[in-house]
This record gives C-alpha cells, structure tokens and sequence, in this order.
C-alpha cells in the first residue's frame, strides 16, 4: 500500500510526531484530498493539550486544508478528481435533526463533526473528509493564500457579513493578530468606517496599511472615550483573546450596536446597564459551513484580501506550532507538504 507521511499527537500534552501511513480510502460521501498547505490555528491546542472532551488519539490536526480532490467516494457526482478544494473547522452535520433543519447547522445535536478533532486533518499529505464539509477553491488564490482563509478568514468575514453594519458605518475591530488583520481588510473591503483598535502606537502603521480609517492605541487612550467620540460603534469585532479587553470596549458601541465575540477568551465582564441604556447586544460567532468558506475565497478574490503568512514544510510542525502559539507569528503559520 502507498504511503503517506502525518504529523501527529498521540497523547494529551504530546509532541507531534511525523509518522508514516498507509493512504486512507474514502467511503462513501467522502473525498479524499491530497494536501498542499494547512494552515495552523490556535484552536489546533485543543488536539494537543487534549482539552477537547473525548478527543481520541492518535489525532492529527489541521483544519485550515487547501489541496486537490484525489478520489472521490461512491454516490457522489459534483466532484472529480483534480478539483481544488479546502476543509475548515466545520467537518460535517447531519442534515436531519431540529437545528440543520432550520439551517443552524453549527448546532447540529446528531453529528457535528470538528475537522483534526473528530477525525484526522490536514498535517497530513492527505485528508479524508465528508463532502458536504468540502469547499471550492477559485485558482485565484495559491494554496497557501487560500489556507488561513477557512478558518481565520471565514470567521472574520463570516461574522461581519452577519451584522447589522451596513456601508458608512462605524466598525471596530479589536485585535491586530491573526485574526483581526483580516477583519479590519474585511471592513474595509465592505464599505465600513473601520476603525482598528490595538496595543501600542507602533501598530498603527500596520493598521493603516491594511486600510483603517481611525486607530485607537489602547495603552494610552480609553477605547470607549474615542469610540464615542465617532459617534459609536454599530459594531465591535472582538478578535483578541483578553476578556478584560473585549470588556473595555463595550461602552464604545453606538445605540443598538453589538459587541461581536470571536477571540476565545477564557471570561469577561460585561455591563447591564451599558447594555439597557443603548439597547446594545453581546453575541458570538461561529465560524461556518463549506458554502461559508467557498464565498469567503470568493469574496476575497474579488476585493484583493490576503492573509499575511509564515511558511514552514510538514518536517517543521513542532517549530511552525510554537512559532504560532507564542504570537510572534506575522499573522498566520502554513504548513507546506511538497
């Protein structure tokens, strides 16, 4: 049998380990993809800190997959072979129980699947997934442009396509990591008055670069004061993984606006009376499904919206994952496979 090369964890708090395998079948409804970049997210901690309940292992992560369909399992006709095609974070749904029925497929109570966590993903030279996780991914974009996008760039995208903002108004993002560089180039590209909110005034530039309207340095100034000061904020896009950050901001909403919740903070505190007195909200977002992921490349080939990367081959995992982890990374770490 064939074989193919796999990074990964076999016990809570493991190493990654670079091993061989035989190349894996696809059953039916599922597709096999032969992997060129997986980006690393630091949701990939969960598989190897095990602090997902009931992770089995040995486990390989990845769920930001961009590669070539390499074989197609039985009862399915809208894919071939050679097709470009990603995998995100959402791996699958059932399509039958309450939640998929009213579309809330994130929600799914009978078989909702987490790609690198309920099965194997994309450190791998290949990745056997259901088709109905499975993007299109446009030529457009190489395939390590194309990685950070399913899962950082659709929850950024996603998110914000899902407020009420609309094109004028005020939006904040708050974080310039891996995640809010690409929010704030998504507000900017929706026609938003986007205002970046960071530590430091040596972000500034940066937050210029990518197309900021304002910037707020939140180590000399109060983000809620200067937000006010525009007249507040219809939206906050919360990227950063600080609660008392995410908190800080919140009186910087305008009447009815949302606080939008993305960066897994462990807890933070939120004002009723900031929320009464303006008739402000406070919700997270789920990143989304396959179509998500397919109009999220879309949309950024349209607008010209690109993840800023580092590089490393599979042989570097353990380097690239700490690289990512100690948010020194500039923005997002890809793993390559040739």
């Amino acid at each position: 049998m064939a074989k193919m090369r796999a990074a990964q964890i076999t016990h809570p708090g493991g190493v990654f380990e670079i091993v061989e395998r035989e190349i894996p079948l696809p059953g039916a409804g599922q597709l096999r993809i032969k992997v060129q970049a997986c980006g690393i997210c630091h949701s990939d901690s969960l598989v190897k800190e095990g602090h997902w309940p009931g992770l089995q292992y040995p486990r390989v992560p990845g769920h930001e997959v961009v590669g070539t369909v390499d074989a197609v399992g039985a009862g399915l006709t809208q894919w071939k072979a050679g097709q470009r095609a990603g995998v995100g974070w959402h791996g699958g749904h059932c399509g039958h129980c309450n939640e998929c029925r009213n579309g809330n497929f994130f929600g799914c109570s009978v078989a909702l699947q987490i790609t690198g966590i309920s099965f194997d993903g994309g450190y791998a030279d290949y990745i056997v997934a259901p088709a109905i996780a499975v993007a299109s991914v446009p030529e457009d974009l190489t395939a390590v442009e194309a990685a950070p996008l399913m899962c950082a760039g659709i929850t950024t995208y996603n998110a914000l396509r899902n407020t009420a903002a609309r094109p004028g108004d005020v939006v904040a993002i708050l974080g310039l990591g891996g995640l809010g560089h690409l929010g704030v180039q998504y507000a900017v590209k929706m026609g938003f008055k986007t205002v970046a909110i960071a530590r430091g005034k040596d972000k500034e530039p940066l937050a210029k670069k990518l197309g900021a309207w304002s910037y707020i340095d939140s180590q000399t100034q109060d983000p809620a004061a200067e937000l006010q000061k525009l007249g507040g904020a219809k939206v906050i896009l919360a990227t950063v993984t600080a609660g008392d950050a995410m908190s800080a901001t919140q009186g910087g909403l305008g009447i009815n606006g949302t606080l939008v919740v993305i960066g897994a903070a462990q807890s933070m505190q939120i004002s009723p009376l900031v929320l009464i007195t303006g008739r402000r909200s406070v919700k997270g977002w789920y990143s989304g499904t396959a179509i998500d992921s397919q109009e999220t490349l879309a949309f950024s080939v349209l607008s010209g919206v690109r993840s800023m990367n580092e590089v490393f081959p599979l042989e570097k995992v353990a380097e690239a994952y700490e690289r990512m982890m100690s948010g020194k990374a500039r923005f997002r770490v890809v793993l390559t496979m040739d």
